[in-house]
């Protein structure tokens, strides 16, 4: 093989994008954001609960969660109109009444395609739908790296995604594999010889050492010893099976390291049976609430510093389909939870749950469009100008909603 050739897969192959990262710890005060993609577009109506419509118990007949106090796994009130999915009970709930969770319903992107690829494109690059073509190098979360000025920025997954794309050097940690490094010391040392006196030289160097600093840090304080599992329909996104492990390594370094992170989680397209206040769904739900409640819990002290945020391409069908489950659909629900949140309530622009008010007859509405409220959570979060916002959110005037 050509010396060009195998130095280009041996760094392919590796499992931290090599770039100039600052080894710096995490700094007091500074804010500290998550997002959490959940891919596969999960059912919002199955979360967040429209307890005060009847209209969504004649339309969900099987797969309805139960109203409160009628069932053992019936849904849990928050307020006079939304309820909660009992699956989230000793996790999420405990949050939401410390007022460190809100709710965002009817929340999305105007991308009305209902396909799960191109809508996460949309999403992950955030850029305008109409007018000059996508850039796909260039993803909303390397944008804000380069307002902020930061490169402590990370994204917990096994390829970089495309938020992260862009100018600002990110690394990709695949977690559920840090155990299993794809070079050894000797490997990784005659690599950086390769390079050695070259302009990458620095680059490489830099990308072993995050990824071996990176490994210590995990290693030194695993709870659980757990692993995501691939689900390559979500574009190799670990499920939420395991992800409490996961969440307490990503706090750790979220806690003492980087300031900006992103991960994501598959497994939440139900066609078929997704089930109502127990089930497939609710089981998927539970998981992920015990890996948010740990992050929570790992990161101590700077939980008062930190801000997660909890989205999904799309929302799904109102009404049930024939196999008890559910099918693409257009506005989803979005949780921003953390220290800095202005938490207990159901924020954002609302309609009431009928059929008068779904989108094309079948879908909630999108009527807190993500860039425009993204925008307004990062102008307060890091006091942007409406200029810097335009900079992370082309043709984008921040919204702000009252999230933090």
């Amino acid at each position: 093989m050509h010396r060009r050739h195998f130095l280009a897969n041996t760094l392919a192959a590796l499992p931290l994008a090599a770039g100039s990262v600052r080894l710096m710890a995490a700094s007091p005060g500074t804010p500290r954001v998550l997002i959490v993609f959940l891919r596969g577009a999960y059912d919002a109506a199955s979360l967040l609960v429209p307890l005060g419509s009847s209209f969504y118990y004649e339309q969900r007949p099987n797969i309805a969660i139960a109203r409160p106090g009628s069932a053992a796994d019936a849904a849990i009130p928050l307020d006079a109109e939304w309820g909660l999915n009992p699956a989230l009970i000793d996790t999420l709930l405990p949050l939401f009444e410390r007022r460190q969770l809100t709710f965002v319903p009817f929340a999305g992107t105007d991308d009305t395609s209902r396909s799960h690829f191109e809508t996460q494109d949309s999403i992950e690059l955030g850029q305008p739908l109409a007018g000059a073509p996508r850039n796909f190098q260039s993803g909303f979360m390397n944008r804000l790296a380069q307002v902020l000025g930061t490169r402590d920025a990370i994204a917990f997954t096994d390829q970089l995604p495309l938020t992260f794309r862009g100018a600002v050097q990110v690394p990709n940690l695949a977690l559920n594999t840090l155990t299993k490094p794809g070079f050894d010391a000797r490997q990784s040392e005659a690599i950086a010889r390769m390079y050695q006196g070259s302009a990458l030289a620095g680059s490489v160097r830099e990308g072993f050492t995050v990824r071996d600093e990176a490994v210590r840090d995990i290693a030194g304080g695993s709870a659980t010893g757990m692993h995501g599992e691939l689900l390559a329909a979500s574009r190799n996104a670990i499920t939420a099976k395991g992800f409490e492990g996961e969440a307490r390594r990503i706090a750790r370094l979220m806690r003492e390291r980087y300031h900006l992170g992103f991960v994501d989680v598959g497994g939440w397209d139900t066609h078929v049976g997704q089930g109502a206040g127990s089930g497939y769904l609710a089981n998927r739900l539970a998981e992920l609430g015990k890996g948010l409640a740990a992050y929570a819990d790992e990161m101590g002290a700077a939980w008062s510093d930190s801000t997660v945020v909890v989205l999904s391409e799309f929302g799904r069908t109102f009404k049930e389909n024939g196999s008890r489950g559910t099918d693409h659909g257009h506005g989803s629900v979005y949780w921003v939870m953390g220290g800095t949140v202005r938490g207990g309530r159901v924020a954002g622009e609302q309609v009431a749950v009928d059929a008068a008010s779904l989108f094309q007859k079948r879908d909630y509405q999108v009527l807190n469009e993500y860039r425009e409220m993204l925008g307004g959570l990062f102008a307060r979060l890091y006091g942007l100008r409406p200029a810097q916002v335009q900079q992370v959110f082309a043709g984008v005037s921040a919204r702000n909603i009252g999230l933090v």
